[in-house]
């Protein structure tokens, strides 16, 4: 959530900004309701006072008879009962504006930074910058299914007869090629040495304190799902009906809640970790899209990167995790751009966000393989996510969160540019001491 001073102190501005990142919240009546509570919340706080004042008396009124059975004085009686009826009903009332107010306050989106882009559509993402040349061949470039299919290395039809659409069967040296990429990944962000060299050739003031990794639940309750503000039903999230889970829609979901209403001494930041997930999504909305190949499956497996650090230290963790994204992409040889995304394409929670796109041969275009998103304090404000400073202070840290790998979409890209004529497929260079030194499949 955002800081309801903040909003207090700049309504125009919040309102502006919600409207570039295409959220029609009523700021106005988020302040009136602001403004009703508080005084509500006053005159509940003046009755429990009253209240209690009242019951002393009763028991001071009780102790001057001397325990000779009797009870309060009529009026003090008269008095409790009307505070008791005054006091419901305005608790009551503050029930519903409580609930009122969270739900204006949450359907605020985090405010971006001041360099994000403003844009009404995806169209107008800006590319900062694209590295490598595009992969060239001798011969017409298949997709990655073309490839993958008649090796039976990929198989829908099967997954279809036993899931439904947009699932698969990956076998054989897709597998291993799988398997390889998460033993690279967990090796170079488990180092130290690699870290720091990406920290100094990005001039970045942060430690260079290797990535832990975590084998994450799968499944999240629905109260911390909502507080990470992650929780899209409608679009991205399966529910587990008979039971209040839903379904993981990336590592990030019960990474960045792992610390859910907790306070954390100052000396654990940064905390990074690399979470390893297999992941769900509807794809709502994306029917009649990607029906082929491995892009748009309901289930993945996905590596994703997960930050918590200090408010000073925020925003070189950004810069980190998509300077990590890009040393990646190049140790594996793929052609890469990088977008920053406007304000309609960030997302509600986050303040700056960046894609990586990596170069599909086979379909001619760059598709997204990555992202990278810096929440500020918004995530951890509903999750309550507090740093205990050496001064004995505590305030809200800040969050950030990016993918290493979305395994489907990775390994079609290394499929496509790392493609031959005769159906078989390079490895990576990077990759072949994982794979028993092999150098095709």
């Amino acid at each position: 959530m955002l800081d309801i001073q903040f909003i207090r102190d700049n309504p125009e501005l919040v309102q502006e900004k919600s409207k570039q990142k295409g959220y029609g919240v009523d700021v106005s009546k988020l302040l009136q309701v602001d403004t009703d509570r508080r005084e509500l919340l006053t005159a509940v706080e003046a009755l429990r006072a009253r209240r209690n004042e009242n019951s002393g008396k009763m028991k001071t009124s009780l102790a001057s008879q001397n325990g000779q059975g009797g009870k309060p004085e009529q009026s003090l009686i008269d008095e409790g009962k009307q505070i008791k009826i005054e006091l419901n009903e305005r608790e009551t009332y503050l029930q519903d504006l409580d609930a009122e107010y969270a739900a204006l306050l949450k359907a605020v989106p985090n405010m971006p930074l001041a360099d994000v882009p403003v844009g009404a559509t995806e169209d107008e993402n800006v590319v900062a910058k694209q590295v490598g040349e595009r992969t060239k061949f001798d011969f017409v470039p298949k997709n990655h299914w073309e490839i993958l299919e008649p090796r039976d290395m990929l198989d829908k039809e099967r997954a279809a007869k036993i899931s439904g659409s947009r699932f698969a069967y990956l076998k054989g040296d897709l597998v291993r090629l799988q398997l390889a990429i998460m033993q690279f990944v967990m090796e170079t962000l488990g180092d130290e040495a690699i870290i720091q060299k990406i920290i100094d050739e990005n001039d970045l003031h942060i430690s260079a304190k290797p990535f832990t990794p975590v084998l994450p639940p799968a499944m999240l309750r629905t109260e911390p799902y909502v507080a990470s503000a992650r929780l899209n039903a409608e679009e991205v999230t399966y529910k587990i009906e008979q039971d209040d889970l839903w379904m993981n829609a990336s590592a990030e979901h019960t990474l960045c809640t792992m610390y859910w209403n907790e306070i954390l001494p100052e000396d654990m930041f940064p905390i990074r970790y690399l979470g390893y997930s297999t992941s769900f999504r509807r794809e709502a909305g994306t029917y009649g899209k990607d029906t082929e190949g491995m892009i748009r499956l309901h289930q993945f497996d996905k590596l994703e990167m997960e930050v918590f650090s200090t408010a000073e230290t925020a925003l070189d963790e950004h810069k980190l995790q998509v300077a990590i994204q890009e040393y990646l992409v190049q140790q594996v040889g793929l052609p890469y751009q990088v977008l920053q995304k406007c304000t309609f394409d960030i997302g509600k929670p986050n303040a700056s966000g960046f894609d990586i796109e990596c170069w599909f041969p086979g379909q001619q275009k760059y598709r997204e393989t990555h992202t990278a998103d810096y929440m500020t304090d918004y995530q951890a404000r509903d999750l309550k996510i507090r740093v205990r400073r050496a001064s004995g202070d505590t305030e809200l840290v800040h969050t950030n969160d990016a993918t290493a790998f979305a395994m489907s979409r990775v390994l079609a890209a290394i499929v496509e540019n790392f493609q031959m004529a005769d159906g078989h497929v390079k490895i990576p260079a990077v990759l072949q001491p994982y794979m028993a030194g092999r150098q095709e499949m």
